[in-house]
């Protein structure tokens, strides 16, 4: 387990799980609804790409929110992710079965969120990240916060630095 001085570099090179929050982190944090009571949500192009980018170079991502949503599945089932867990408030149980069930230890998950259902995951993980416009707790606590805000291109950005830490960033954009 790494000691709370261990280096962001260092952390960086050990993540093989991301898990993100979805409300404030994949969208803006706001929540709209139609005429007809169907939530509707904004997600960002680039957070998509940077998943599947994830994804390619072998990396498992999962989402993990206390609200329970079909849009979340939809957008899950769009970008590959098959680790969906929807309608935990307490995340910090449901994310330790997550990193066991994926034979991990904490020290090689990200966890990424914005708000203070987030803060047990973020403590416990290896790399704890809070979004730009994260309360000011997450923020306090995490190991780096984004440049961009949730629902702006903040988990790419994750993704991004993560990737170019273990050497893989500039293989994933040959293929472009």
């Amino acid at each position: 387990m790494f000691s709370s001085s261990t280096k962001l570099d260092q952390r960086l090179q050990t993540i093989e799980l991301i898990l993100s929050d979805v409300d404030g982190v994949l969208t803006d944090g706001g929540i709209a609804y139609d005429n007809q009571g169907v939530e509707i949500k904004q997600f960002h192009v680039r957070d998509g790409l940077g998943i599947k980018l994830w994804q390619q170079a072998g990396h498992k991502f999962g989402v993990l929110t206390a609200r329970n949503s079909h849009i979340v599945k939809v957008r899950a089932v769009e970008l590959g992710i098959a680790i969906v867990r929807q309608g935990f408030s307490e995340k910090l149980p449901i994310a330790l079965q997550i990193i066991e069930e994926n034979h991990l230890k904490p020290e090689n998950v990200c966890y990424i969120g914005d708000d203070l259902p987030d803060l047990p995951v973020i403590r416990a993980v290896g790399l704890g990240v809070a979004v730009a416009n994260a309360v000011n707790e997450v923020r306090a606590a995490a190991h780096y916060t984004t440049k961009a805000n949730g629902g702006q291109g903040a988990v790419r950005e994750v993704i991004e630095l993560i990737l170019t830490q273990q050497k893989r960033w500039g293989e994933l954009l040959a293929n472009y």
